[in-house]
């Protein structure tokens, strides 16, 4: 973490019922934040403060949380990670997700309700979030109706979460088995595609640079609803 502010993709490989399970997520800091995105299934502190140290990053410096959308795999490690952080850790995340991360609601795709966590702070389409130089919050439903990519400004990396999927560094539409909105998730890469992204970070899949913007409006135009 030499630079004073930045952005680094991470890669968490995790464990799922004797099955490997790779996702790809990212760590933004400046001189007073660390945040970090999603926090992968449940059981991962350790993982995450192991994979946090090798970006030269130690988990007691993690300052903020932001969540794209409600789905297990993202929200697993939430409570212990905001346990741990004894009051230091914020939570944020869009308004529509707040129930369901408050265990007020049944998450949609498991039926599960989530270990309560406090949002402490809502976000809403087009926020300039003031960490890292700036992250854009990118209200992208579809895959969930909760659903927020970040575009980290500097840098120009978009953070996908599940509105798009890659493959061996090709970036791919979202996946639609679970993908319940798929005329709305359509609508959200259209979205996507009028930004200046010069690369993505997809949580399933990893990251992918080549030729973002034509490839954003090739998805756009061929993704079927």
């Amino acid at each position: 973490m030499a630079a004073r502010e930045g952005i680094q993709t991470i890669k968490l490989e995790m464990d799922a019922g004797g099955s490997p399970f790779v996702v790809h997520t990212a760590v933004l800091w400046d001189e007073q934040e660390v945040v970090l995105i999603d926090t992968g299934l449940a059981g991962q502190l350790p993982l995450i403060r192991d994979t946090l140290a090798k970006a030269d990053i130690p988990l007691e410096k993690l300052t903020k949380i932001i969540i794209t959308h409600q789905d297990r795999d993202h929200i697993g490690s939430l409570s212990e990670l905001v346990s741990y952080g004894e009051g230091r850790i914020q939570v944020l995340a869009h308004e529509v997700a707040i129930p369901y991360l408050a265990g007020e609601t049944a998450l949609l795709k498991s039926g599960a309700f989530a270990t309560p966590v406090k949002v402490d702070q809502a976000l809403h389409d087009g926020d300039i979030l003031p960490y890292a130089g700036g992250i854009q919050v990118i209200y992208t439903p579809g895959h969930s109706p909760d659903h927020i990519s970040l575009y980290h400004i500097p840098s120009k990396t978009l953070i996908s979460g599940d509105a798009l999927t890659a493959e061996d560094g090709v970036l791919l539409s979202f996946n639609p088995d679970f993908t319940p909105d798929r005329a709305a998730a359509v609508q959200s890469i259209a979205k996507l595609a009028k930004l200046d992204i010069g690369s993505v970070i997809a949580y399933h899949g990893g990251v992918c640079t080549k030729d973002i913007k034509g490839r954003l409006a090739e998805l756009a135009e061929t993704t079927s609803a």
